[in-house]
């Protein structure tokens, strides 16, 4: 009988562990969304202004939780009110009291001499975030469509082979700097890299053109989220591109 007992015993104690694994396996851990309390403590777009000068910043057309859960309000705040802003602060004081002051930042873009730290990486900062944000929506993703689903067919094949180039291109490019989809001055698209906060549109650039898409690769734009994974980033940033906006942009440029 004590042997028949223990037998028991010991069916009953494998049978609680086995129930705990599983529950443990298939456990889904939530990261709830801000509170409101939070919301009021973290502020808004709008009450984010720049110092006095020539460039201000483009206002985030979207409130700072409206792209998550692909990017966290956190990760957007900070990447908006802090980088951003530092950048545009940066930048008005780079061209204060110089020629540059009363032109527009795609013409600064083009006339700055690379070899000014400041004025180039503040800049870049500058239009770069500016394109950034305008290229993310909520409920967006998908794929684009009309003349510049056409010209992506045209120059990479597929939607899905520039898919593979784009986040291969942002996977593999060492250290900080960004992504972008151009279009140079045939008409034909090309993904290029740029470091640090370059872009195409600089004298400097390895292949110029004019940006449709730009995804920051710095890790202020993610790693709150993501941390070393950067992968799942890029994978995250095509949930929310604003393909309506790109398909402008390219517009745009062919009206020219």
């Amino acid at each position: 009988m004590k042997k028949f007992n223990f037998l028991i015993s010991a069916l009953f104690l494998l049978i609680t562990l086995i129930s705990c694994n599983n529950k443990k396996l298939t456990e889904v851990v939530e990261v709830p969304l801000p509170t409101a309390e939070e919301k009021v403590a973290m502020g808004l777009p709008d009450d984010v202004k720049a110092n006095e000068g020539s460039f201000q910043l483009d206002k985030l057309p979207y409130a700072y939780d409206a792209l998550a859960p692909d990017i966290s309000p956190s990760t957007l705040e900070m990447h908006y009110s802090k980088h951003y802003l530092t950048y545009t602060n940066n930048l008005n004081k780079a061209v204060l009291g110089t020629p540059l002051e009363n032109l527009t930042i795609e013409e600064v873009l083009a006339q700055l001499d690379p070899n000014d730290a400041a004025l180039r990486n503040n800049a870049g900062g500058f239009y770069n975030h500016s394109l950034y944000w305008k290229c993310m929506a909520p409920k967006a993703g998908g794929k684009p469509s009309n003349a510049l689903a056409e010209a992506i067919t045209r120059d990479f094949g597929s939607f899905e082979n520039f898919t593979s180039l784009f986040k291969g291109e942002a996977i593999k490019l060492f250290g900080s700097g960004w992504t972008w989809l151009i279009i140079d001055k045939t008409g034909k698209l090309q993904v290029t890299s740029t470091a640090n906060q370059d872009n195409p549109l600089m004298r400097n650039a390895v292949v110029p053109g004019t940006p449709l898409l730009a995804i920051d690769v710095w890790e202020h734009a993610y790693y709150l989220d993501y941390q070393y994974k950067r992968k799942n980033y890029i994978d995250a940033f095509f949930n929310v591109i604003n393909w309506k906006k790109v398909q402008e942009n390219y517009d745009a440029v062919k009206k020219k």
